[in-house]
């Protein structure tokens, strides 16, 4: 099963006699902005038009626990993400299409999410709401409540001390920018660098300039070329578990499995007694 799938292929099954549940998980990060503007509001940017059908999630609210030492966005309560799946109509037989702001993060983290606990069907709208072309809908559907009971997968998770063995054993890919994997600077969390051991591959680099992502086989030689062999474990982590959502997305077009530490950056680096490595050497 393909995990991305494109506006025109999304716009057939809409129209077809087995219509996927359509969320949109637009948002953006919390960085404290210039000039004192609002931060971004992803209900009011869906209740101002989304793909027909859609039903809005909320990333912070849903689809991530509160933030605190694990980081600022942990698991999910999983009765409560379930419940939320359910209000929003998803069911375990009902194929799910998700999508953004072209960013393709959030709805990354949604993809992943779902999958990770047990959905069978989850694909990610490639490029987002910007590739869509078809028209825009300001309504917001009466849907039925599905029946998708969350059951986490055995594998497919980090935590702190799993990543820091994986920097060891397979490949762990840091997907933030280069210069926050190096510690040049550090906007958000208490201090600057990356795992020791972990190899820098920024998501940005995943995709076209238009948000899509790019060829498979282009994907695969990229994360072959990082130490992605044939036969070795990988794991990503980020800031706090959503752009690295995008690159565990970027290996599944590239056929490579992957596990994702969700706490990531913003729990690892919260604790003192963690090392810190700084530089663009992985050691």
């Amino acid at each position: 099963m393909n995990a991305i799938i494109t506006a025109s292929e999304l716009a057939g099954e809409l129209a077809g006699d087995r219509p996927p549940v359509v969320l949109d998980v637009r948002w953006q990060l919390s960085v404290a902005k210039a000039a004192g503007e609002p931060p971004f509001d992803g209900r009011a940017a869906y209740e101002a038009g989304h793909v027909p059908g859609a039903v809005y999630v909320d990333l912070d609210k849903e689809l991530a626990g509160p933030a605190g030492d694990r980081g600022r966005h942990p698991l999910p309560d999983l009765a409560e993400f379930g419940a939320a799946m359910r209000r929003a109509g998803v069911s375990a037989g009902t194929p799910v299409v998700v999508y953004d702001g072209g960013q393709g993060w959030a709805a990354a983290r949604a993809w992943w999410l779902l999958r990770w606990t047990g959905h069978p069907d989850v694909r990610v709208l490639d490029g987002g709401l910007p590739s869509w072309r078809g028209g825009l809908s300001v309504d917001v559907p009466a849907r039925g409540e599905g029946d998708f009971a969350p059951a986490p997968g055995a594998t497919g998770l980090l935590d702190a001390d799993g990543a820091a063995s994986l920097a060891r054993s397979g490949v762990l890919f840091d997907a933030r920018a280069g210069e926050r994997y190096r510690g040049d600077v550090e906007p958000i969390d208490r201090v600057g660098g990356h795992i020791p051991g972990a190899v820098s591959a920024p998501t940005s680099d995943n995709v076209a300039p238009d948000g899509r992502f790019l060829p498979a086989e282009e994907l695969g030689g990229r994360f072959k070329a990082l130490g992605a062999a044939d036969g070795v474990e990988v794991g990503v982590y980020c800031g706090s578990g959503v752009s690295g959502a995008h690159e565990v997305l970027a290996l599944a077009v590239a056929g490579i499995p992957a596990a994702l530490y969700v706490g990531s950056w913003s729990e690892w680096s919260a604790d003192p007694a963690r090392p810190v490595a700084v530089g663009p050497d992985p050691q």
